[in-house]
């Protein structure tokens, strides 16, 4: 596989892992689930970020091209770290649902999957990135096709025309 089909798929898998991890119960308390987004927005957030960083190495040139692998190898990381620091407390989840506070004396507080996608998408973004910035020099460059001869002259490109010629190609 050429390296920027690498780079598109392992930032599709972590855009639809990091989505998934605001969709799944992240953590659990006396039967009360929490989503992912409820907790955090910033997986998928960063899932955003990274995909239009990774179009837009499409377009750019070598050294732009390696200044973005590097924000995408950032941005995983970010996400391996809201995946591992994002363990909400029970006074901040009685904070956004009040009835926790009401009922029992006693809670149990579990984890849901919701963090492991997010692990896992966060480091299917570093992998992305990783290989965009050990590759960008062999990627191919947009295409050219339609864009003018800079060194002819407008009545060159008329003469060409005229002859019956695309001056585009």
């Amino acid at each position: 596989m050429r390296p920027q089909r690498l780079v598109d798929v392992l930032t599709l898998v972590a855009l639809v892992l990091l989505g998934m991890s605001a969709y799944l119960p992240w953590t659990t308390v006396n039967d009360e689930t929490f989503k992912g987004y409820d907790l955090t927005r910033a997986p998928v957030f960063l899932a955003a970020a990274g995909v239009v960083a990774v179009i837009v190495t499409k377009l750019a040139g070598t050294a732009l091209r390696r200044v973005l692998a590097v924000l995408v190898v950032l941005l995983g990381v970010l996400a391996v770290v809201v995946a591992f620091q994002v363990r909400p407390g029970l006074e901040e989840l009685t904070r956004l649902r009040p009835a926790l506070a009401l009922g029992t004396d006693s809670f149990a507080i579990t984890t849901g999957p919701a963090p492991w996608f997010a692990l896992a998408g966060g480091a299917a973004l570093v992998a992305a990135g990783l290989v965009a910035v050990l590759t960008a020099h062999r990627w191919r460059r947009a295409t050219a096709r339609y864009e003018r001869d800079p060194a002819a002259s407008p009545a060159d490109q008329w003469k060409a025309i005229d002859a019956g010629e695309d001056p585009t190609l």
